[in-house]
């Protein structure tokens, strides 16, 4: 309970977007349970997509977390590797460069997600 896990999506130094775990330090604060540190951000935008979601391979445009409210979907980098998300979900996007991931909804519902952008 002491770490929040975030999945973070990156491009590496030959442009190849990859998954990489990362856990933000939660601390004790009393009645209130445990928070992590504050993070710097920009703008929150919040957002829906139709079921049938399945936007090809594409970049972030711009670094952001991406929160999961409802629905699963699949990731996949440029590398092949899958992964699938479901609501509560928190990833990082930062391959704002390279050949990007690609997102399509498991769910044939409609989805809704927040991205909080960084400055």
């Amino acid at each position: 309970m002491n770490n929040f896990r975030v999945t973070r999506i990156y491009s590496d130094a030959n442009g190849d977007s990859r998954f990489e775990d990362t856990l933000i330090p939660l601390n004790p604060s009393g009645e209130i349970g445990f928070l992590s540190e504050g993070l710097e951000a920009k703008r929150v935008i919040f957002r829906k997509v139709v079921p049938s979601y399945d936007y090809d391979f594409h970049n972030a445009p711009q670094k952001q977390y991406l929160v999961l409210l409802d629905g699963r979907i699949r990731i996949e980098t440029s590398l092949g590797e899958t992964r699938d998300f479901t609501a509560g979900d928190v990833l990082l996007l930062e391959d704002v460069t390279g050949k990007g991931h690609r997102t399509k909804n498991l769910v044939e519902a409609e989805r809704s997600s927040i991205f909080i952008t960084s400055p």
